[in-house]
């Protein structure tokens, strides 16, 4: 019984998270992104001093410019760190936060923020 408890309270520290992408959009929802963000009168220079630099730029066949940024933000389950059981049911979650802009003229024309969930499974059993 204590190995038992002595190897939970382990995999319970073991427990990690990680995160990728632009550190800037970590606490911006859409809300506050539409708070920042104009379309029609926000600039270029103004997106990138707010963000930085896009992780992806890209053109319309039109010649508009795209900018791309994401972050995202990951914690593996802690049950992946139990001897024997963690071969079988283990796996992540988390959120993936992602900002699309489009750039007329070098003004923001249009821009999405979306959110959505990550959660993976591996092992065995999954």
């Amino acid at each position: 019984m204590k190995k038992l408890l002595v190897a939970s309270m382990v995999a319970m520290l073991l427990v990690g998270c990680a995160s990728s992408g632009n550190k800037r959009l970590q606490k911006e929802t859409e809300s506050s992104m539409q708070s920042k963000i104009k379309e029609g009168s926000t600039t270029k220079a103004q997106i990138k001093t707010m963000l930085g630099s896009p992780e992806n730029v890209s053109f319309t066949d039109g010649g508009k410019e795209i900018w791309k940024y994401a972050f995202a933000k990951v914690k593996v389950d802690g049950k992946t760190f139990i001897p024997f059981y963690g071969l079988f049911h283990n796996g992540t979650s988390g959120t993936k936060k992602e900002l699309t802009i489009l750039f007329k003229d070098d003004i923001v024309e249009k821009y999405t923020m979306a959110e959505s969930a990550i959660n993976t499974k591996s092992g065995w059993a999954d």
